[in-house]
């Protein structure tokens, strides 16, 4: 195992990467030139030798505390909507975990430097699930689910992105604390059916609460939903629980009302993520099998299967770009796997930068503007202490 990562790093290093047999840029423009493709066809094939050509690169990260850095180990990143920051969970040497949030906007080449922003709020208490939310304007805030530990119970967590960012120290934000018990998941709402609100997914139950007005509906579930995503146009909440069935909430219905399950889906495994496309009529979900399908919602049939995922029991996300036309994936290997969204066809394997370890499985984060509206595409890559960056060429 550690021979053949070695084995691509190096090829990695020399840049022998083929997206597909056969295909370079030389063929793609002649194909071009020639007709033999059409303008869809041909960005989404560029989108593809990009990809297969982006270069590993190391950030250099910046803080008001450099020992920190050089003993924090990243646990998981997560970018905003727009890509200029992540939002970060590191595991301190002492044990626990503290957070930060990464400003990208110095994301440029060929200098790479970003600054950590950092917060003196600690917990001891694992993290769950974590999701950007939208209370005063876009992702001013963290949702946090943490785990109960003695006598303290698990709860939810709503804690200002201000807190981390110095310059606005006299006007922090609101943070406020839900005590939800057991929650394997979390997702925001910015549906207008729930504004405000928040959803939880506990063992055999969905909590929806609204933060505003802290009025809550459960509706009861067969399995533990393990993870969560709302649609932004339909009125409905994804589910995806341990037993493999992925299921909608109806936002209309009442927790006491029938008929709230609007659409139902089933893996062989227990579903580890789920994301809802740009159109919602579509959803792709992982598993713990190593199974990544693309459903159709309209006639609940799986249209596309993407090989080579590993998984047997990690609780690992799926990000989905339907932009660049890329799914992107880390295993429980700590390999990860690039496919083309259309096709399927596995484009890319990168080996982590550092030895396979069950504790030091990549966290990635994909964006088409990383650092923001200006940024480029790439993807970010925490492992360890080090963050790397690879960028289109």
């Amino acid at each position: 195992m550690e021979s053949k990562r070695l084995q691509l790093l190096e090829e990695e290093d020399k840049q022998k990467k083929v997206a597909r047999m056969g295909f370079n840029a030389s063929s793609l423009l002649q194909k071009n030139k020639l007709g033999f493709l059409n303008a869809t066809s041909y960005c989404r094939l560029a989108h593809e030798l990009r990809v297969s050509c982006m270069q590993r690169k190391k950030v250099q990260i910046q803080s008001s505390d450099p020992s920190a850095l050089a003993s924090d180990r990243f646990n998981l990143i997560l970018a905003d909507t727009n890509s200029d920051r992540l939002f970060t969970v590191n595991d301190v040497k002492v044990g626990g975990s503290k957070y930060g949030i990464i400003s990208l906007r110095g994301l440029k080449t060929p200098s790479l430097k970003v600054h950590m922003h950092e917060n003196l709020y600690f917990t001891n208490r694992k993290v769950n699930s974590v999701c950007w939310a939208s209370l005063n304007h876009l992702d001013s805030h963290i949702l946090l689910c943490l785990m109960g530990i003695a006598e303290t119970p698990g709860c939810a967590t709503l804690l200002p992105a201000s807190l981390f960012v110095s310059s606005h120290p006299e006007r922090p934000g609101m943070l406020c604390s839900f005590r939800i018990p057991g929650a394997w998941s979390c997702a925001w709402s910015l549906n207008i059916q729930a504004n405000n609100c928040f959803s939880t997914g506990l063992s055999r139950r969905v909590l929806v609460t609204n933060v505003v007005t802290g009025h809550r509906q459960s509706f009861g579930t067969s399995s533990d939903v393990l993870a969560q995503q709302f649609a932004l146009m339909a009125p409905l909440l994804f589910n995806g629980c341990r037993s493999g069935e992925i299921f909608a909430i109806d936002l209309r219905c009442r927790n006491q009302g029938k008929g709230w399950k609007a659409t139902r889906l089933f893996h062989d495994s227990a579903v580890t993520s789920v994301q809802i496309l740009q159109e919602e009529q579509n959803l792709m979900a992982s598993d713990m099998a190593g199974t990544i399908k693309l459903w159709d919602l309209r006639t609940t049939k799986c249209i596309r299967q993407y090989e080579g995922h590993v998984n047997e029991y990690a609780y690992l996300p799926l990000h989905v770009h339907e932009e660049e036309g890329i799914v992107v994936a880390v295993g429980q290997d700590c390999y990860t796997r690039i496919w083309s969204f259309h096709d399927a066809c596995l484009l890319r394997t990168i080996p982590s930068p550092h030895p396979t370890s069950k504790s030091d499985i990549p966290s990635v984060a994909f964006s088409s503007r990383l650092g923001g509206f200006r940024g480029a595409p790439g993807l970010l890559m925490a492992v360890q202490q080090d963050l790397y960056c690879f960028s289109y060429s």
